[in-house]
């Protein structure tokens, strides 16, 4: 298990909100933390302190009046650790490879894969051809519906008609290097994580998956390991000290280290 930063960006300011609050047409959310710094200063910090495979998440929508100045800031959070960071937010197989070539290891895509409820699997093939699955990241992040996971998309705020499972995972980890998985109920609100989920994902264990969504403690740490067999990397924002938190990064890496290598994924 291996401990993944992240940096979400809404509005221009880095940010940490409950996700199943964004709202495209008002570009607000419920925030539990707004930073005064910039995400170059995060972006920074990880890289001090040698913490790759963070996600940098432009959390506005391409119309927003804020998203070049949200944008601004994923650039340079990139510039800033060049190989050691993802980016997500309105990527497409027409800019995957600008922010390749910006710094980005990784670009992180929901939406322009997933269309009208469904997989479009010809843009996935665009977006492969252009940056190589290498760099590849999809965000399958989910909400329960009755005794499933429903993928949703547009920052969260549309369901699909697909269904997280082994199938699908099995069938898109030919098309990317690994898997971001918000757990949209919980995500922001650090009341713990979504157990179905974690073992649903500690079953399967192709790919590298990183899980997000209601760590609040160590005992929640505890639990992902067991659940998931510690096969799964996490991350966590308001929870911890970096946002306001009470769990500090230190700790949390310690406790990384003692429970799985940070590579062991």
């Amino acid at each position: 298990m291996e401990f993944r930063p992240c940096i979400d960006i809404h509005n221009g300011k880095v940010k940490q909100v409950v996700g199943g609050s964004l709202r495209d047409e008002t570009d607000s959310a419920v925030e539990n933390f707004v930073s005064e710094k910039d995400a170059a200063f995060f972006a920074e910090f990880y890289k001090k302190k040698r913490i790759r495979g963070g996600h940098v998440i432009m959390l506005n929508s391409a119309d927003s009046p804020y998203y070049e100045e949200t944008r601004k800031q994923a650039l340079r959070a990139l510039q800033a650790y060049p190989q050691g960071l993802q980016i997500g937010g309105g990527v497409t197989a027409g800019n995957a490879e600008e922010y390749v070539r910006a710094g980005a290891s990784h670009v992180i895509v929901t939406s322009y894969v997933f269309q009208n409820g469904e997989i479009h699997y010809e843009n996935l093939h665009k977006l492969k051809s252009e940056v190589g699955a290498q760099h590849i990241v999809l965000d399958l992040s989910c909400r329960r519906k009755g005794g499933e996971y429903v993928i949703v998309t547009d920052r969260w705020q549309k369901e699909t008609r697909e269904v997280l499972a082994a199938p699908l995972l099995d069938r898109l980890a030919e098309e990317c290097d690994e898997f971001l998985i918000h757990a949209v109920d919980v995500e922001g609100k650090a009341g713990g994580i979504e157990k179905d989920l974690v073992m649903l994902l500690g079953k399967w264990g192709r790919r590298p998956v990183t899980y997000a969504g209601g760590v609040h403690d160590f005992e929640d740490l505890r639990m992902l390991q067991a659940y998931s067999g510690g096969k799964l990397n996490v991350t966590i924002g308001s929870a911890l000290d970096l946002f306001g938190g009470c769990m500090k990064l230190e700790e949390v890496l310690d406790f990384m280290g003692k429970t799985g290598k940070q590579d062991s994924t």
